[in-house]
């Protein structure tokens, strides 16, 4: 697991540009020079950039032919060897994104480009950068005292909480691409994904945490879409291998493939079957998985999120299998009704 202390990071440089949406044809506003801010807003500001950064899954830059034509990571690596032209290079960051504001749904914000110092990340101090582009202006409210009375009025800015896209490139692995952590809070949107893929073209990096993911979404799709397609199941029957498929992670250190397909599958046909589906999954998606890995908690936490453990039945009734199945009986009644019979020792 990867290590970052922020605790000590100084915020050395700030600019602040405007980029409005290119298709919308809105404009951009550039900075000739750098932002103004006392220490006391600096240190908002650092909470509002770094509080989100969660190091788990990074990333890394990319390009279908070479490292050298992404355009951020020439930018970015031109900063890191001399911040002499940070001005002129965050201008050109600027320019770049607003090409790639395409999507009728993008917003207009304020672009902010910021060097770091003092960063650690595994025990080894580096610098970085950090592109942050803030789009949810909304009012609050100021209560000002005067001699009898108090003076109320509002303003508009942004909540201290996260900007609405972002990233922190690290100046580590440059050969590789730089290892990034991403902020995208509308990441699930259409529109959203000019950020990460046209904008700043990343790729994950394989860790712990990817492979479970990965690994968790192949045995999620194969039991939810594969498995009826091949064998005869109930939802009963889909829900409890996708029980014992979280069980495995929630109750292991370290994943062990063989030994994932024993205990979840146990049958051997059906145990071929998930190796045929693994397969061509990892290959229709381009990835890889080891066979063996270091199980992370954080993914298994965020991938239980969208394992479905509730057996709806019509409109009447929900429900929630956490357990031995061998405890739930399915069966049609003499009038072709169809039921469910449950077991338990105790009402709670």
């Amino acid at each position: 697991m990867t290590i970052l202390d922020t605790t000590e990071v100084e915020l050395d440089t700030i600019i602040t540009h405007h980029v409005g949406n290119k298709l919308n044809d809105e404009k951009y506003h550039l900075s000739n020079e750098e932002s103004i801010l006392d220490s006391i807003t600096c240190s908002y500001l650092l909470k509002l950039f770094l509080t989100p950064l969660k190091p788990e899954e990074f990333y890394s830059f990319t390009h279908p032919i070479g490292l050298e034509f992404n355009d951020v990571y020439k930018l970015v690596a031109g900063l890191f060897a001399d911040m002499g032209d940070f001005i002129a290079v965050s201008q050109n960051i600027a320019k770049l994104l607003y090409d790639h504001s395409m999507h009728p749904k993008i917003k207009e914000g304020e672009l902010n480009i910021v060097y770091f110092t003092n960063v650690m990340l595994d025990n080894e101090v580096v610098d970085a950068i950090g592109i942050f582009k803030s789009e949810t202006n909304v009012p609050f409210i100021k209560m000002n005292s005067r001699k009898a009375s108090y003076e109320i009025n509002h303003d508009f800015g942004y909540e201290i909480k996260s900007p609405d896209k972002g990233c922190v490139i690290f100046n580590t692995e440059q050969e590789c691409g730089y290892k990034i952590l991403l902020i995208d809070t509308t990441r699930k949107a259409e529109e959203a994904q000019y950020w990460k893929d046209d904008f700043l073209k990343l790729k994950p990096i394989s860790n712990d945490f990817l492979q479970t993911k990965q690994f968790l979404s192949i045995a999620k799709d194969f039991v939810a879409n594969k498995l009826a397609e091949e064998y005869e199941v109930s939802k009963a029957d889909k829900i409890d291998y996708l029980n014992k498929s979280l069980e495995y992670f929630k109750n292991n250190d370290n994943f062990d493939k063989k030994d994932f397909e024993e205990t979840v599958f146990q049958d051997k046909g059906l145990i071929e079957s998930f190796r045929s589906f693994d397969e061509q999954y990892k290959t229709e998606n381009n990835f890889e998985i080891a066979d063996s890995f270091e199980i992370s908690t954080s993914a298994v936490k965020k991938q239980t999120r969208v394992f479905k453990s509730v057996l709806k039945l019509d409109k009447n009734f929900h429900v929630y299998i956490h357990g031995n199945k061998d405890l739930i009986e399915q069966g049609i009644d003499k009038d072709g009704r169809k039921f469910y019979k449950l077991y338990y020792e105790e009402e709670e």
